[in-house]
């Protein structure tokens, strides 16, 4: 039998291509496992944070409380600030274009042949997405996000809440469901096809093109096993909330406005359960933000040059966007679940691309980690010149969610010193 790379697996109309094998080359309280549920939310500030308002001097539990620290005294228990890490592989000349790598922890982002990797929250959705209605939600203030595919496309973010909390809370009209549920039985159908016409085409194949098309294959399973889920949370009714619709804010530098919106909006996505994975790209505008005693564009202030005004006007904007953080984790710590709260059960983890905006470093990251049931309270300082993958964070927050791995990106294994509640 004669192949090209040309070769598609059709039905209906519809074409799904073959992964590129040899023989193409020339000759809902609980979890569905009885466990409490876990949740992780994940927020990137693309322009960082100023170190010294950040960062503590000092290391352990007894540490003096930095500016920014200081709006969150109150949940000083609830949270660990962690400094020296970075992600390998990046340089100050695509310092910016890092957020790509933020969350997938894939190494040259910004050059040219970079081929991005999956991001942590799609990983984790490959093993618990199917537990909620929405599998991830991809937010973002300015229109990028933080989420991308196994094969490393991106993800379109939503940044319209109004349209997010309709797509959540509202119900359809009736033809609009039955013609969702038609799309879902036609998808079902053509998968059909395609798992008939692998198994004559299969026969023809050597033994290593056999086996790369088995795991085609279980991705085809996987993504009928959404079709089926979707079916399902389909003929279910949304919950509803007591909640006013959001109005999007069409001002694109009112960064602290867009963000208190994307924030109320996670936490009523959590709080009914209709996910468990939430991403967030913070704003970084170039326009000066409408917040008293500001007159220049947060993208010039972080890139300040250690000018005082430009330090003063950076922390107004800074101090702001942590107010913003406050007051989502005091939203999860007064939402009640069972015997606990949100915010327990919730990762928050907070951080950027950025080490020192000013200087385009990708070095030293700003890192937060509040909830999840870890045990907070500390600053773990890690020497900036040596430090462990970030993805090592990444793997105990992965563990934390239920999910059974110790690899993720680079990582070498979990993150050392941050324990378990």
């Amino acid at each position: 039998m004669n192949f090209s790379r040309r070769h598609f697996l059709r039905a209906t109309g519809i074409s799904l291509a073959l992964p590129c094998l040899d023989a193409f080359l020339p000759s809902h309280a609980m979890a569905s496992n009885g466990q409490a549920r876990r949740r992780m939310v994940c927020i990137c500030a693309p322009l960082g944070f100023y170190q010294p308002n950040f960062f503590p001097e000092q290391a352990g539990g007894d540490y003096e409380l930095t500016t920014h620290l200081e709006l969150l005294r109150e949940y000083r228990q609830d949270f660990t600030v962690i400094s020296g890490l970075m992600h390998t592989g990046n340089s100050p000349g695509f310092a910016h274009q890092a957020t790509a790598s933020f969350l997938t922890g894939a190494e040259g982002a910004g050059r040219p042949g970079f081929r991005n990797s999956i991001s942590l929250d799609q990983f984790a959705a490959e093993k618990i997405g199917d537990q909620t209605r929405f599998p991830t939600l991809t937010l973002s203030g300015e229109g990028l996000g933080l989420a991308w595919t196994r094969t490393g496309a991106q993800i379109p973010a939503d940044n319209s809440p109004s349209s997010v909390f309709a797509r959540l809370f509202l119900k359809g009209a009736d033809d609009e469901v039955q013609a969702q549920l038609r799309r879902l039985e036609e998808g079902r159908s053509i998968l059909d096809d395609v798992r008939s016409q692998a198994a004559d085409l299969r026969s023809s194949l050597g033994a290593n093109d056999r086996e790369k098309l088995d795991e085609y294959m279980s991705s085809v399973r996987d993504l009928e096993r959404r079709l089926h889920s979707e079916e399902e949370w389909c003929k279910r009714p949304k919950p509803k909330v007591d909640a006013t619709p959001p109005t999007d804010i069409a001002n694109a530098s009112d960064l602290i406005g867009r963000a208190k919106l994307l924030f109320d909006l996670t936490h009523l996505a959590l709080q009914t359960d209709s996910t468990r994975l939430v991403t967030i790209m913070l704003q970084g505008s170039t326009n000066a933000p409408p917040i008293p005693g500001v007159t220049l564009g947060h993208h010039d202030l972080s890139h300040h040059g250690k000018d005082p005004q430009k330090l003063e006007q950076l922390k107004i904007v800074e101090v702001e966007t942590m107010k913003t953080i406050r007051d989502f984790l005091a939203k999860l710590k007064q939402s009640q679940e069972d015997e606990s709260h949100l915010l327990e059960r919730t990762t928050v983890f907070l951080g950027s691309n950025l080490g020192d905006a000013s200087s385009h470093s990708v070095k030293n990251l700003p890192v937060l980690l509040a909830g999840g049931g870890f045990r907070h309270g500390q600053h773990l300082a890690f020497d900036p010149n040596d430090p462990p993958p970030l993805c090592n964070l990444y793997v105990s927050m992965l563990q934390r969610l239920g999910i059974e791995t110790d690899r993720f990106a680079n990582a070498t294994g979990t993150l050392t010193g941050l324990g378990i509640a």
